[in-house]
Formats: structure tokens, C-alpha cells, sequence
């Protein structure tokens, strides 16, 4: 009977070192998306960000059961909590959304045209760029615009440098990596007489001393438009016949895990006092079933979103997307 007892634990014993642990599907899961992403943890922060990931999973997972117009999914954030992320990558500085009106009027004869895509007109938008760990995207926004502006202008995109507007912009409202105004930073250009390429002073992601060299600017600002608040026609009116432009609004926390389709959200505040970041609009569609949208540019990478993309409903100042719309009007030497 001994002896028997014996072989049982030995054959258990075996068993146990030859079987591998079955891992459970979320860690699992996880595990895929940390290689995907080049994540590394220590062994305590791991746990903690399984955690996020899972939940943030569940929402996803929850909301793509849905009827809805748009779609979620994993992405580089999928570790994070929403109050982290918003710390990291929005405005944690309230915005107020004023600066000199510019005086520039859409002159057209004709109906605005169905649908505007500037990607489709030539060598007029640089390719996404990621902002990283700091709330600059007023700073993408900005150059964004002027880098769009000056290629319809002068035929030549040249990519801007969103540093110079992080180390050097805070007399003009602006707070570096804490936040700002895509019309706050264009009036800095405006008057500190330009802005220098992205070559020349390049992005480091957190605020330094500023090191801007006037002999280096190659862009320049005679004036900034700031679109009537709520104006929304109007911003079509400028993205159809004009350039792409630069609008704010709230991002809440669904927002974090989009991936394709019409953004909406029922959640987020629709006045400027709640605005949280800044992008860019380069045109605008319509789906087959008549939902309007906004082709939007945004500064989180390529890994997220539609390639970088994404768009949002058009025509209802979703998140508040139409009271911070603007764009600058070159000066070109």
C-alpha cells in the first residue's frame, strides 16, 4: 500500500512538471499585446496593467456588441486607466478659447462639394506624428495647419517644429506639455515672427529652455482666423474652398479606445470651456446611410485610430469640435 502511495505521488509529480499552466485567456491576451507593443513591466506594475487591460477589454468588447456607428479596439493605450491617460496625452490646463479675431471670408459661387479629402489634393499633409508622453497636441494641431497652408501656398510641405512651440509659446496662453491653443500658438508665430522647420529643432517631448534662432524660421503667420464658436457651416465652408484647419474638443474616455468608424459620444460636453484637445480637420464625408462626418488628423502615432485618423459626427458640434476652430493665414517671404 506504501509502495503504491509512493507511485501515485511520484507519477502526480511528474505530471505537474510536464503539464504546462493553463494560462487564463486574458493574461494571455495580454501577453500577445505586450509584444505587440514592446511593453516590459516589472513584476508589480504587471498585475496592475493586466488589470487595466482586462477591463479596458470588457469595454471594448462590450461596446463592439452594440449598435453603434463606430468601432473599438486594442491599442497602445490599452494598459492604462483613463485618468493616466488623460494626465499624459490631453490639456490639463483650462482653456479659454480667445484670441484676436482674424477677418477672412469663404468667397464662393457654388455649393460646398459632397465630400473633401486634402491627403487627395497632392503634397499638402505631413504624415501623423505622436506626441508622446505630454499634452502637446495643440502643438501637432498648429503645425499641422501652418504645414497645410503654407504647401497649398507655396507647393513645398515642409514639416514645423512642435518644440519651438513647446519651449517658447507661454506668453501667448500656452503651457508646453500641460497644454494650450492651436489660435493661442498661431498668434505666438504671428508675432514672434516665425516658426522654425521640424529639422531644425526637433521634438523631445517635454518642455525645455527656448532655442528658437530667427534665421531659422521658415514659416510665418500674417494673420489668424478664430471660426465663429458654433459656428460649424463655417468650418466647412474654410475646409472645403480653403485648407485643412485646427479645431479643440472633449475627449472622454471611450474616445481612448476608437478605431474605425463615426465617432459620437453622448457623454462629452459640447462648450469651450471643456475642451481637452486639439486636431486637425482635413476634410469631411458622408457614410451611404447620410451620417456626416469629419476627416480628422490626430498626433497619437500611426498604431491608433484609422492609420493615425479618425472621424467624428459632423454637424451636431460633437465633444464640442466647433468652438475652437481656426487656422492661420500664411506670410510668405
Amino acid at each position: 500500500m506504501a509502495l503504491g502511495i509512493v507511485w501515485f505521488i511520484s507519477i502526480l509529480i511528474t505530471f505537474v512538471h510536464l503539464t504546462p499552466l493553463i494560462v487564463p485567456e486574458e493574461e494571455r491576451n495580454f501577453k500577445e499585446w505586450m509584444i505587440q507593443h514592446n511593453k516590459v513591466y516589472s513584476t508589480e506594475e504587471y498585475y496592475y496593467r493586466l488589470q487595466q487591460f482586462t477591463e479596458n477589454k470588457k469595454i471594448i468588447d462590450h461596446h463592439n456588441a452594440g449598435n453603434h456607428s463606430f468601432t473599438m479596439g486594442l491599442n497602445q493605450f490599452s494598459d492604462m486607466s483613463f485618468e493616466e491617460f488623460r494626465k499624459f496625452y490631453l490639456l490639463t490646463l483650462p482653456q479659454n478659447c480667445s484670441a484676436t479675431q482674424g477677418h477672412h471670408h469663404v468667397r464662393r459661387s457654388r455649393p460646398n462639394p459632397q465630400s473633401v479629402d486634402w491627403r487627395k489634393k497632392g503634397n499638402i499633409v505631413t504624415p501623423v506624428k505622436n506626441q508622446g508622453h505630454c499634452g502637446s497636441c495643440w502643438t501637432f494641431a498648429t503645425t499641422g495647419c501652418l504645414e497645410s497652408v503654407n504647401a497649398i501656398v507655396t507647393g513645398k510641405l515642409v514639416p514645423l517644429s512642435e518644440q519651438q512651440l513647446v519651449d517658447c509659446a507661454h506668453d501667448f496662453k500656452n503651457y508646453g506639455c500641460m497644454g494650450g491653443l492651436p489660435s493661442q500658438a498661431f498668434e505666438y508665430i504671428k508675432y514672434n515672427k516665425g516658426l522654425m522647420t521640424e529639422e531644425n529643432y526637433p521634438y523631445t517631448g517635454h518642455q525645455d529652455t527656448c532655442n528658437f534662432k530667427p534665421s531659422h524660421a521658415a514659416a510665418f503667420v500674417w494673420d489668424v482666423v478664430n471660426i465663429t464658436a458654433y459656428d460649424e457651416k463655417a468650418m466647412i465652408d474654410a475646409v472645403a474652398w480653403l485648407n485643412p484647419i485646427s479645431f479643440a474638443f472633449e475627449v472622454t474616455a471611450d474616445f481612448m479606445h476608437y478605431k474605425k468608424g463615426v465617432y459620437y459620444s453622448s457623454q462629452c460636453e459640447k462648450t469651450a470651456d471643456m475642451v481637452n484637445h486639439a486636431v486637425l480637420a482635413v476634410g469631411y464625408g458622408a457614410q451611404k446611410r447620410g451620417k456626416l462626418y469629419w476627416i480628422v488628423k490626430n498626433s497619437w502615432g500611426t498604431a491608433w485610430g484609422m492609420d493615425g485618423y479618425f472621424w467624428i459626427q459632423r454637424g451636431k458640434n460633437m465633444c464640442g469640435l466647433a468652438t475652437c476652430a481656426s487656422y492661420p493665414l500664411p506670410l510668405v517671404h
